[in-house]
């Protein structure tokens, strides 16, 4: 058996340090690094800061010149789109602003998907969505939040895709983090509301039955309550 170092799992791990750490502010922007202080600080070996660094380069988190190092950029520059940096900004950063930023994001997306998805989901999308909605009724009922989140992310993923949209179905990692963050933080009751299926199960209906008005507002309505909800999360 090897005994080598799981190098994707210490890319992981060191990305995720220095990811949090720029999204927290403790590394604020301007604030310089080096590869061998970054090396050296985590116990890593220089290619592996390398290769962690150019991740972050891609998001527009750092910059990095020869000479000069690697710099902070400030939060205009960063791809506000990764998943990973929607999840480091839901754990560490203003979760608030982030959060309602996102919701504000679906609302503007996700009922114009499901109007589309009524007008070109295949058949076996539809199945999907229905047998999506049937397994959050059962573990809404059984209080099994991370089974729940599963299926909610599966409905909501191939309603993406159904949309038949390439724009659209490239933000299926954005929701993906958004249902994520709010189960993983507390902010989804641990029972969750019936009401929110019912509204699932009418989006999968009207998608089938090729109800575009229907999936549009059933959706906009889904949305919507779960911008109340973070409302009232937020606000205690």
């Amino acid at each position: 058996m090897s005994s080598e170092p799981n190098v994707g799992a210490l890319h992981a791990s060191l990305l995720t340090a220095l990811g949090t750490a720029i999204v927290s502010g403790e590394y604020p922007a301007g604030h310089v690094l080096t590869l061998d202080g970054v090396s050296a600080q985590h116990g890593l070996s220089r290619s592996v800061a390398r290769e962690v660094v150019r991740v972050l380069e891609s998001m527009g988190m750092v910059e990095s010149r020869r000479r000069v190092g690697i710099t902070v950029q400030p939060a205009e520059n960063w791809n506000v789109f990764d998943p990973m940096l929607i999840r480091w900004r839901i754990d560490v950063g203003d979760r608030a602003a982030q959060l309602v930023s996102l919701s504000e994001l679906r609302r503007g997306i996700e009922p114009a998907a499901a109007a589309l998805a009524a007008r070109r989901a295949n058949p076996g999308q539809c199945r999907t969505m229905a047998a999506a909605v049937s397994d959050m009724v059962v573990h809404g009922r059984s209080g099994d939040l991370d089974s729940y989140l599963e299926a909610d992310k599966l409905f909501h993923r191939t309603l993406l895709e159904a949309s038949g949209n390439e724009m659209f179905r490239a933000l299926n990692g954005v929701v993906a983090e958004v249902l994520t963050g709010r189960t993983h933080h507390g902010m989804m009751p641990s029972t969750p509301d019936p009401a929110a299926i019912e509204l699932h199960d009418e989006v999968a209906r009207a998608i089938r039955t090729r109800d575009e008005a229907a999936a549009e507002k059933a959706m906009r309505a889904i949305i919507d309550e779960a911008a109340v909800d973070l409302s009232r999360e937020l606000n205690g």
